[in-house]
């Protein structure tokens, strides 16, 4: 892997055992089972290849050579026990110990899992360390399994730690940050995220994410957080079929303000591609150019900008978007062209729907002043 080098200012945090995570023959839509064949991955969505041709996409194209590639060692007990508690990990090492399992609700592991979600959660660590300590201005951590559906003793959602909030005590325990925003685009609820953080202060959390896709029941604009941490908890469930012009307005009418007013040392983005409007397992319309596009905002607000990836499963469209972030965020010329650009941009809300969703919109920010 590459030495860190002055001139390139965005670093980007992966490791091949992170591809290598096993989650099992397991189906998230439709269970298998019956007349209902196992599919050809396994069953999972939450499969290696999105991020693997990430990673080649980068190197294809030679965006890899402006970047910093790194790797991380493992959270260690001490990063990781600061958000979970020591029986559920004891739990979690000794079911990967035996060969996996799974310990909450959708969270199939193999053998190793633990080391695996470990060393993902490291990748997060270093990106949101290096970035505090200003050795690079922004960074992008290519993490898996992901980790924002994970409360402290309980997993869910393809997620056994909770990558980001792993990153961020241990970036606070450090000194190095007073203020953290974390804003998740990840299409469906940041709920792990939201539970850790729900009665603090010093923490934004801000989630966008496909109304009552996943999990259904939480996720709702009325949560806004409890004691210290009332108006610091920042829900917009925005409905399916929404596309990149509702995801902007998102972004201008509320995500941005909360933002401005918080004024963050740092801003974490829970950077799922699940979007996409062709991943199989939610119902948006964005393109590779939403994500880039809701880059380059958060870039005005804030210098230090960690993305860990989430969510995401396409494996033809999750590299392009991917690459588009990383592009915005190393202010790269090397472009990867979209493949469906111009399908997407013909199946956008026509004027009606779409003037629906900007009033859903312009609903949530008046509920969340």
């Amino acid at each position: 892997m590459n030495e860190v080098t002055n001139n390139k200012k965005t670093a980007f945090y992966w490791d091949e055992t992170c591809f290598w995570h096993g989650g099992g023959n397991y189906a998230t839509v439709i269970p298998v089972g019956g007349f209902v064949q196992p599919l050809v991955a396994g069953g999972l969505p939450e499969a290696p290849e999105t991020k693997r041709r990430l990673k080649n996409l980068i190197e294809a194209t030679g965006l890899s050579s402006e970047l910093a590639i790194l790797g991380a060692c493992k959270a260690n007990t001490e990063d990781l026990l600061r958000i979970h508690p020591m029986n559920y990990l004891k739990t979690f090492k000794a079911l990967s110990d035996k060969g996996g399992g799974e310990l909450g609700l959708r969270t199939p592991f193999g053998p190793g899992g633990f080391e695996i979600a470990a060393k993902s959660a490291g990748l997060v660590k270093r990106a949101v360390t290096d970035v505090a300590q200003g050795r690079f201005r922004n960074a992008y951590a290519l993490s898996r399994p992901p980790g924002h559906h994970c409360l402290p003793d309980w997993p869910n959602g393809f997620c056994l730690l909770a990558n980001i909030a792993i990153a961020i005590e241990a970036a606070k325990a450090a000194k190095l940050v007073n203020r953290v925003a974390v804003v998740d685009w990840d299409v469906h609820h940041g709920n792990g995220t939201e539970h850790i953080f729900y009665d603090r202060d010093d923490v934004l959390t801000i989630s966008i994410h496909q109304d009552r896709c996943y999990p259904h029941d939480t996720g709702s604009v009325d949560c806004q957080g409890e004691g210290k941490g009332l108006g610091y908890n920042v829900n917009i469930p925005l409905p399916a079929g929404s596309g990149h012009q509702t995801y902007l307005e998102a972004m201008q009418k509320i995500v941005l303000p909360k933002l401005r007013a918080f004024e963050p040392d740092m801003i974490v983005i829970a950077c799922g591609f699940d979007a996409s409007a062709v991943d199989p397992i939610a119902r948006m319309l964005c393109g590779s150019h939403t994500f880039r596009e809701m880059t380059r905002m958060l870039m005005t607000i804030c210098e230090k900008i960690v993305a860990a990836h989430e969510g995401g499963y396409s494996e033809l469209h999750v590299p392009f978007c991917g690459h588009a972030v990383l592009e915005e965020l190393s202010n790269s010329k090397i472009h990867a062209p979209d493949p469906i650009h111009h399908r997407i941009t013909v199946q956008q809300p026509d004027e009606r729907n779409q003037a629906h969703q900007s009033d859903i919109v312009r609903d949530l920010a008046t509920a969340l002043v």
